[in-house]
């Protein structure tokens, strides 16, 4: 196990490592086999570890940071919940990797590309794995670094630039809670490590409990776009495609709820951080289904459904629904990515066009890319019987069941949610695959077959991901349920009865067959075109949605403008006229000063003889004084 472990990260490590130094001079083909082996390798290392796997395990390798009382070793935790993630994460990273060599084929920086790739794959794996919360951390920064300069890709456009920047600054708040919430838990526990850590919250009071979950919150907010540090995902869509699929499927936005996940045992004796948790998730999986039911770009409309569906785990987290929403995580990893390398598909056959208002009828054009994107839209909408159904029932049926009027309106909140998920997901579909063809439509290009074959596993692991829980009414206990149940926490208190599930889930796949209704009536038949022509004029609450409530607007009034006003203030008045104008008048007086005795020195015989005398007079009299 020692060993499998070892290779899970040094592999992606070194391959990054590999083509970071030596890429630019290896050709294309050998920089794609790297990266691509690295991370195929790492899987079956997971793979092994899976089969060899029997109960938690920690396995120290180095001594990393050591100082008197404070140690923070190399060391790594093996339990069900990490296994479980590093096998998604390192099989989805995979056909990623695959499909990147398709995607990026005509790009001139491979090397680069696929060693940020890389190391972004090791950084997340760090942050699984890591048994301490340094380790944890040190993964967590370099997940956010890859993102920056992966999202910036292309940098030579100032608006690419602009984006890695801005994810790299708003996630840089909740990495900052974070570490003082580390920091704060060495000076309570004198312990770095996590499991530790999640044993030891009895012994501080409520507040302080209350207020590490909180700042835990914040952290996870910030990585994984949550209210109110959402701003930053929509924009990092200037990436290119396989990107955002690692960014939004495997990596990084997961990262928050893997955390709060993790450190459950530790907060979740805490009803008001339980409380904030599940508030901020509802809120957001609202807020962001609300701003995608109008936007036009096709990896816009699936960037605001990727911070919905985070809002929705956060929830089940909320309620203490650990397994639904690490089963939610994984299913969604899997739809997701499923959805992200299908739009890239069509945007590459469509010479980078993504405003899906200028698509239509690809059905018949692409069925190789049509029927795998079907199928992650029947996940993604919560279509009875896939994958993502199931995933997102257990969480809704968890918030149900922890009753009492704040559970019971997030609940609700999740059921309309749940409405605007599936018609905003098919609206997409919709447009982009049915009706008549685009203006772009007719120009369009083949795909890569390496591209399209990647859809087809993701397409039945999402269709399919409702059969690693399937609810007890089926007759047997979830497959996830049983495997997560031995870690602290996930074996969650009052799970709904049969009867209860199986109402919930009627309900639930009502509202989401409601929803694609609606989107059938409005984008297909003789509808379809004038639903397209009031959008593009312009509908009511439309300018509100598409920019996203206008948070940017709102970080920009309370924050950036006073930022600038001040900074103006200290430039121009601070320092260009006290602290400027005060050095330069005193050196024009010292100037004028020292022009006075300056004066005297003209060079005259008369001028000289008359300062002598004068001199002489003023000694004598002065000595005159000290004999009277």
């Amino acid at each position: 196990m020692k060993l499998y472990l070892a290779f899970i990260l040094l592999l992606p490590l070194s391959g990054g490592l590999f083509n970071a130094l030596c890429g630019r001079t290896l050709p294309r083909r050998a920089v794609e086999t790297v990266a691509c082996g690295v991370i195929w390798g790492a899987f079956v290392c997971a793979l092994m570890a899976f089969l060899n796997f029997t109960a938690p395990v920690k396995i120290e390798y180095a001594t990393w940071l050591s100082d008197f009382d404070f140690k923070a070793p190399i060391a790594l935790y093996l339990d069900q919940l990490s296994l479980s993630l590093t096998l998604m994460i390192t099989f989805v990273c995979g056909l990623i990797h695959l499909y990147s060599v398709g995607y990026m084929k005509d790009d001139q920086s491979p090397a680069r590309y696929f060693a940020l790739l890389n190391i972004f794959v090791f950084a997340m794996l760090t942050l699984i794995l890591a048994e301490n919360l340094p380790l944890l951390y040190l993964g967590w920064e370099g997940v956010g670094f890859c993102s920056y300069a992966l999202i910036g890709f292309w940098y030579t456009e100032e608006k690419n630039a602009t984006a890695g920047r801005k994810a790299f600054i708003v996630t840089r708040i909740g990495d900052t809670a974070l570490g003082i919430a580390m920091v704060w838990m060495y000076q309570l526990f004198s312990t770095t490590s996590i499991t530790e850590l999640n044993g030891m919250g009895f012994l501080m009071p409520e507040g302080v409990i209350t207020a590490l979950g909180i700042l835990l919150l914040i952290g996870a907010a910030g990585k994984s776009a949550q209210l109110p540090l959402s701003v930053w995902l929509p924009d990092a869509m200037a990436g290119p495609t396989p990107v955002s699929a690692q960014i939004h499927a495997a990596t990084m936005v997961t990262a928050g709820v893997y955390l709060l996940v993790r450190m459950f045992p530790l907060i979740g004796s805490s009803p008001v951080a339980l409380a904030a948790i599940a508030v901020i998730g509802a809120g957001t999986a609202f807020y962001a289904a609300t701003c995608a039911c109008v936007q036009r770009d096709l990896k816009r409309i699936l960037a605001y459904s990727t911070i919905s569906q985070i809002g929705y785990m956060m929830l089940g987290v909320g309620a203490g629904a650990l397994t639904a929403s690490s089963f939610h995580l994984l299913t969604h990893a899997f739809f997701k990515a499923l959805l992200f390398l299908g739009a890239g598909c069509i945007i590459t056959a469509l010479h980078h066009q993504q405003d899906i208002f200028r698509m239509g009828g690809l059905k018949s054009k692409f069925p190789a890319i049509y029927w795998p994107f079907l199928a992650g839209s029947l996940c993604l909408a919560g279509f009875p019987g896939s994958g993502g159904f199931f995933s997102k029932d257990a969480i809704l049926a968890a918030v149900f069941e922890k009753g009492g009027m704040l559970y019971s309106g997030l609940f609700s909140l999740g059921l309309l949610t749940a409405l605007l998920t599936a018609f905003y997901t098919f609206r997409m579909l919709f447009v982009v695959f049915h009706g008549e063809n685009g203006g772009e439509c007719h120009t369009a290009c083949e795909v890569k077959p390496v591209m399209t074959l990647t859809l087809l596993p993701l397409a039945i692991l999402g269709l399919m991901g409702g059969l690693l829980n399937l609810p007890e009414y089926f007759g047997s206990h979830g497959l996830l349920s049983a495997f997560l149940g031995p870690i602290p926490g996930f074996s969650a208190p009052g799970h709904a009865s049969p009867a209860t599930e199986i109402a919930l889930q009627i309900i639930a796949a009502t509202v989401s067959l409601s929803g694609l209704g609606l989107a059938w009536v409005r984008y297909t038949g003789q509808r379809r075109a004038k639903s397209l022509i009031r959008e593009e004029t312009g509908l009511p609450m439309s300018g509100f949605l598409l920019n996203g409530w206008y948070l940017d607007n709102l970080y920009r009034l309370l924050f950036i403008r006073p930022y600038v006003h001040l900074s103006r203030f200290l430039w121009k008045t601070i320092d260009g006229v006290v602290i400027d104008g005060t050095l330069d008048g005193l050196a024009r007086f010292t100037m004028r000063l020292g022009k006075v005795p300056a004066g005297w020195s003209s060079g005259r015989v008369a001028t000289s003889l008359f300062a002598l005398a004068g001199g002489t007079a003023a000694v004598l009299g002065y000595v005159v004084w000290l004999l009277v």
